[in-house]
């Protein structure tokens, strides 16, 4: 529901500015919470028709039926002639900024929360039929407690019908499937946790792992870590509308690549980063890895390091998952 202007919000500095959207960071003066408001700017009907604000009113939509502990949540909607603004969290930085950070040591226990944190918005997701389609670094918010939200749902949609078609134009390359970039216009969570692989390899090397140039680059960075696919591996990648057999290449063992990680990290690479979508983890057996249980347990979300901007806590405490519930937290 869309309300009408109100003075609720005091704006307190401009955060960032977009091509249709600025963000400033407020404070509700009815709770003191601090919050960040995304004033989207209306354009034409021609502009509309383009998709502006109907990417709006879809992150709308969304985040007023989905409220998770990590997920972004939308606090209010306030409108009028000229704008929509989204009330969010406040959220101090994200996991861009931290991976780019020098001075931040992300120790195994880190990686595990981080990436334990992200499934578990993503498995929410899916289970109520969502795909994000945009996940990467910058996507993933962090506050000052260090908790992790999945944000900025403007290209998610909804899943399920067997028969629905969509844009094949989605996620950033660096973090984008092998069927997408191959043209598939139908498919399900696998998009998704691709990208949670890239993103978790992110954290380890702290540089992506596939920085292609061009979608044709990103398929050789793919296959000169992966493989080339082959058609025992994949049988339905031969059919998809933008394919081309690919130079073959062998591949590197990941333990190569990663060369701290355990069999079990390797496990939830290699299950992220299966060819075959289908085949590929979902977020529920991705959080059932025996990684996520294996020590050295996961961090407390408050001893995450954090850029000396947003702040951080003391680092002594760890967590693990509950034997009788694995894809609960013991906070």
């Amino acid at each position: 529901m869309i309300r009408e202007a109100t003075k609720r919000y005091e704006t307190i500095k401009h955060l960032g500015e977009g091509q249709f959207a600025n963000v400033y960071k407020a404070k509700d003066k009815e709770t003191g919470d601090f919050v960040a408001i995304k004033k989207i700017k209306l354009g034409s009907r021609a502009e509309a028709k383009d998709g502006i604000n109907r990417t709006a009113l879809r992150e709308i939509k969304l985040l007023q039926e989905i409220h998770h502990d990590n997920i972004i949540g939308l606090r209010d909607v306030i409108g009028s002639r000229t704008n929509i603004q989204l009330v969010f969290d406040f959220m101090e930085t994200d996991l861009e900024h931290v991976v780019k950070d020098r001075d931040i040591i992300l120790m195994p226990p880190h990686i595990k929360n981080m990436a334990m944190q992200t499934l578990l918005g993503l498995e929410f997701l899916h289970v109520h039929w969502i795909l994000h389609r945009d996940l990467k670094p910058n996507n993933l918010l962090m506050n000052s407690a260090g908790r992790i939200k999945l944000a900025d749902f403007g290209l998610a949609r909804f899943f399920g019908s067997p028969n629905k078609v969509y844009t094949h134009q989605v996620v950033t390359r660096w973090y984008r499937a092998p069927e997408l970039i191959w043209g598939a216009r139908a498919y399900g969570v696998g998009v998704d946790m691709w990208a949670i692989g890239c993103i978790i390899a992110e954290l380890l090397l702290r540089v992506p792992i596939f920085p292609g140039e061009s979608d044709l680059d990103q398929l050789v960075k793919i296959g000169h870590i992966l493989g080339t696919p082959s058609v025992e591996d994949w049988p339905a990648m031969v059919k998809l509308p933008d394919y081309i057999e690919m130079k073959e290449q062998q591949g590197i063992n990941l333990r190569h690549v990663f060369t701290a990680a355990g069999d079990d990290l390797i496990e939830l690479l290699l299950g992220c980063f299966a060819y075959d979508p289908l085949k590929r983890f979902t977020a529920s057996e991705a959080l059932q890895c025996p990684y996520f249980s294996n020590d050295p347990l996961c961090c407390l979300d408050e001893e995450l390091p954090l850029p000396a901007r947003a702040g951080g806590g003391p680092q002594s405490k760890r967590r693990r998952l509950r034997e009788d519930s694995p894809l609960r937290l013991i906070l």
